[in-house]
Formats: structure tokens, sequence, C-alpha cells
């Protein structure tokens, strides 16, 4: 069952369409947010890709996961403005913090640019090295920003409705399974349990497919990305503080993150003030 916590939902705007993206994502797995991220931030968003990947000069990965006409960048909150934004967009956030807790942690923030040529992705369910039995409650909650359209021909990301329910994950490269393209426009953004079964599509158009993973996990669970060794902690104290305690710089449910019993956004130089669970 999908965790709604009112403290931090109820007052927001849109209250209604945030139940009914939880709603669409208890039942089939997933939800799209429509043309919710603004022009100004997604151009903002495609200049620096194009300037990261050229002044680092970042090939493909070449392997079948990543791809090897697919441009992955990695750690982009390292990079400062305007990965800063992502996180916390008012649209996604509460949805994500709905399907997790308040608690959530940014596990990973990266880029994926499909190229021209590119053959569809493994279908995979992003949990599935989580040794939990299935199904079980969401522990990861991920999300892909359209930077650029997605359509079936360009590589929209392939999903299996209602997979998040199976007490399985697929066997890693079989064919045959069944999806269907998660179709959206620029500036929209689709978020689904990391349960959901799913990967890249093929891109047999002649332009690239630019997509944001921006992905969560519960606050018990180790992220994706080291964030605290990642990005350097004179960039973090910089982060609006919801940010930072996003990154791991808070203590889940007043006890798992804690240094010696006092709250790690100390480290940045905000006051914590935290109090242990054994305290409470």
């Amino acid at each position: 069952m999908l965790r709604v916590m009112p403290d931090s939902l109820a007052d927001l705007p849109g209250s209604d369409s945030i139940d009914r993206a939880l709603a669409e994502i208890e039942d089939r797995g997933y939800t799209i947010l429509e043309n919710v991220i603004d022009e100004d931030q997604l151009d903002a968003i495609t200049e620096a890709l194009d300037r990261i990947e050229r002044e680092h000069g970042i090939q493909p990965a070449g392997n079948e996961f990543e791809g090897h006409q697919t441009v992955r960048i990695y750690n982009l909150l390292a990079h400062g403005d305007p990965f800063t934004a992502i996180p916390i967009h008012a649209s996604l956030l509460p949805v994500v913090e709905g399907v997790l807790d308040p608690g959530c942690l940014v596990s990973s923030l990266s880029s994926i640019a499909i190229g021209p040529g590119e053959s569809a992705q493994p279908i995979h369910a992003d949990d599935q090295i989580i040794g939990l039995a299935r199904p079980h409650a969401p522990v990861v909650c991920n999300s892909m920003w359209a930077i650029t359209d997605f359509t079936e021909e360009n590589g929209a990301t392939r999903i299996v409705p209602g997979s998040h329910k199976a007490s399985a994950c697929p066997e890693y490269g079989i064919s045959g399974i069944e999806s269907i393209p998660a179709e959206m426009k620029r500036g929209s953004i689709l978020v689904w349990n990391g349960s959901l079964w799913h990967g890249g599509g093929a891109n047999q158009t002649n332009e690239r497919r630019i997509g944001i993973a921006m992905n969560y996990c519960a606050g018990f669970i180790r992220q994706q990305e080291n964030q605290q060794l990642g990005i350097p902690r004179d960039l973090a104290a910089t982060f609006p503080e919801r940010l930072q305690r996003l990154i791991g710089y808070g203590v889940y449910r007043h006890l798992i993150g804690h240094i010696d019993k006092r709250d790690p956004i100390e480290l940045l130089g905000v006051e914590g003030g935290i109090k242990s669970i054994w305290d409470l």
C-alpha cells in the first residue's frame, strides 16, 4: 500500500493530482506528469549537458545495458546548477514522498541520451538487486524527465504495466516480454515504482532521445550513487536544506544515519538539533 504522508502533502496545491498520480502508481506501477518542466529549465539542462559532455569527452559505455550508442553522464549534482533544482521539483517530489515517505533520499541523478541506431535495453526492474521477496512495499521510486519528446520511434522508455506486483524479476536479456512505450512530450516526467519492469527503447530516428534519470530510494536503502563522497562538501553546503537532506545529510526516523547522535547536516554548517529515537 502506498504511504501518503499528510504532513508533507496535504497543504500543497494540486493535491488532487498528487492523489491521482499515487493511485496510478499503485495500480499500474507508473504515472506521467504532463508538461510540468518549464522551458527555461529544459533549455538550461540541455545546454549544461552539452557542455559537460564536450568538456569531459564522455563516450558511450559500450555494453548491452548502458548502450553502445547511448551517452550517460553520472553524478550530475556534483556539477551544481541547473541540476540542483531537479530533485526538489515541486510537481515531482510530493509524488515520490507519497510512494516512499518524506525521509526518502536521492539515489542517483544522471542523464541518458539514446543515440540513433541504439537497440532496446534489456527489460529489468530497478530494485532487482535488492534481496527482498516480491512483491514488496516500494523501496525505490524513479523518474525520467523528457528533455526531448519521447516517442516509440526515438526510444521512449518501454514499460510493463502492473509488473511491479509480480512475484519475480524479469530474467535478464530474455526476449519476448510484452511492453508499451511511455510516450510523452518534452517537459513531462514519467514516475514509477522501482519494481516495475521497464527498459529504454530502440532509437530508429536520426536524433537523440534525451532524458534525465532522477532516482530516489527509501531512507533506509543504500543510494545507487554515493552522494556524500561524490559531491564536494563545500558545494553541498550551498544546496537548499531540503536537497542537503535528500542527498543524505539527515537522519531517517531519528535513528538511521546519525553521527554520534548528532545530525549530519551540521557538517555543512547548518543547525541540526535532532533527537535520537531513544531520547524521544
